[in-house]
């Protein structure tokens, strides 16, 4: 009966939240499981090889839904975030149900598995109502998902709401089990920097609590790095499924080959490879590696001191600089910093991320500490600098600095003269040995987990046999 399971997997629309869904649904099809993959119609389009896809796996399949936004929407929370909200609510949410019951109906193999976003919560109620097995994927790190639950209890007892202006920023949070010690206002996830009846706030905190309604949890993340978070997390869910990082365990089952081409179909944007002959030209752990992940927007005037910071720390760097479509003041912009920066740097608007973190030129991640860019600089062994801006992107850079001790921490400073000190600090300071040394016990234990035997191996195994059983 393996040929009748048949799984929907729905992704918040983001390509942080596509790529590892969509790596998941390779390793079902690889294991001779049906999978269609429901994107937003704007990211339907937006996923150039899918076709690609389907062909080398011929049981994915790929459908698509509104969104219910304007064609000219940027599609980001930062920009709009109330309206996708709303939009999911209203539009895709009656869309997804008549499609489920459809597949119910008219299709010879209806869906025995729906695979829904940690923040797509409708998808399992729907799948409930119409006696279908809901599993829920939360795709950032486990510390952050256990701070959300944990935050009702702390706006109870005190907390205030939104942090930051006047507050001491560095004063301790206590209360969450695990992260006492660790855990400061300026580290809570992004949403707790707006008011407490922010439709966002509120959003984030009410999809939390209704992931509890699935049959199981799916984190990408490895038992090893966030094993006493997870031990609190377990006991909200039936069964918990820790199958990352997926990126290496792609690599272990598919072979490097495959699984490079297979993230870079799942990007939805086309990456510059021109950036790889640059890197060939370069000193072996020199290049500082730049890149703040396809949601945060830099200003003109942070664009401007992260150049300064990177040319006055004297390291050469590849920076990634998306540009928005239609966006012809920001391609000049970059014309502009490329002639400026001359040999000693590398800007292009999409880099193939995986395989410049693999690459021997570079030594150093500037990054936005996104939980697939952090997981990726883990795999690939190499040192971040931290400048998060929202979401879990928070936690993840104190996590990283401080209990992992695999980089440095520039949450909330934006000037020239600290990032040009921390490229230094990082790529040649006395600290950087240590960093390496904890950094290669981490990447460790990351292969090791998605070997055959590895924990997140199997994890993976025992999904894929309790789905078959559905």
């Amino acid at each position: 009966m393996d040929q009748q399971a048949h799984i929907l997997i729905l992704p918040f629309p983001a390509q942080g939240h596509i790529k590892p869904m969509l790596s998941l649904a390779a390793l079902l099809c690889q294991a001779g499981l049906h999978v269609t993959f429901l994107n937003t119609d704007h990211n339907h389009h937006r996923l150039t090889h899918r076709e690609a896809l389907s062909t080398r796996f011929p049981t994915l399949h790929f459908e698509s839904i509104s969104d219910g936004l304007p064609t000219d929407h940027p599609r980001t929370f930062q920009h709009g975030g109330d309206q996708i909200i709303s939009a999911i609510k209203s539009v895709t949410k009656p869309l997804f149900r008549e499609m489920l019951a459809d597949f119910g109906r008219k299709s010879e193999l209806p869906i025995t598995c729906v695979i829904a976003d940690g923040i797509m919560s409708f998808a399992i109620d729907v799948a409930k109502e119409l006696g279908i097995c809901g599993i829920t994927f939360r795709t950032f790190s486990a510390c952050c998902l256990w701070a959300y639950f944990c935050l009702s209890k702390l706006i109870e007892e005190g907390l205030q709401l939104p942090v930051g202006g006047d507050d001491d920023m560095d004063q301790m949070v206590t209360g969450v089990p695990s992260m006492d010690g660790v855990l400061r206002r300026r580290d809570l996830p992004g949403t707790c920097r707006r008011q407490p009846d922010d439709p966002l706030s509120q959003f984030f905190i009410e999809e939390t609590k209704a992931m509890t309604r699935a049959s199981a949890l799916i984190l990408n993340t490895f038992d090893d790095l966030e094993a006493p978070i997870l031990s609190h997390i377990a006991p909200l869910f039936p069964k918990v499924y820790t199958i990352g990082p997926l990126n290496a365990l792609l690599r272990s089952r598919l072979g490097d080959d495959l699984s490079l081409s297979l993230s870079s179909s799942s990007s939805l944007w086309e990456a510059d490879r021109s950036c790889i002959k640059w890197l060939d030209s370069q000193p072996l752990r020199s290049v500082i590696y730049v890149s703040f992940g396809s949601l945060v927007m830099l200003t003109h005037g942070q664009i401007l001191e992260f150049w300064h910071g990177l040319v006055d720390s004297g390291k050469p760097f590849l920076w990634v600089i998306p540009i928005r479509r239609g966006a012809g003041a920001e391609q000049e912009i970059l014309e502009e910093l490329q002639a400026g920066t001359g040999e000693m740097g590398f800007l292009v608007d999409w880099a193939p991320q995986e395989e410049v973190l693999a690459h021997p030129s570079v030594g150093g991640f500037l990054t936005h500490s996104g939980w697939n860019s952090t997981l990726e600089g883990i795999v690939a062994g190499t040192p971040m600098i931290c400048w998060p801006q929202i979401a879990d992107q928070l936690i993840n850079s104190r996590w990283v600095s401080e209990v992992w001790k695999v980089g440095l921490d520039m949450k909330d400073k934006c000037d020239r003269s600290t990032i040009k000190e921390m490229i230094r600090t990082l790529m040649e300071g006395r600290g950087r040995g240590e960093i390496i040394r904890s950094m290669n016990q981490l990447a460790n234990s990351a292969h090791v987990c998605v070997r055959e035997g590895g924990s997140s191996c199997h994890n993976l195994e025992k999904l894929i046999e309790d789905i078959r059983k559905l």
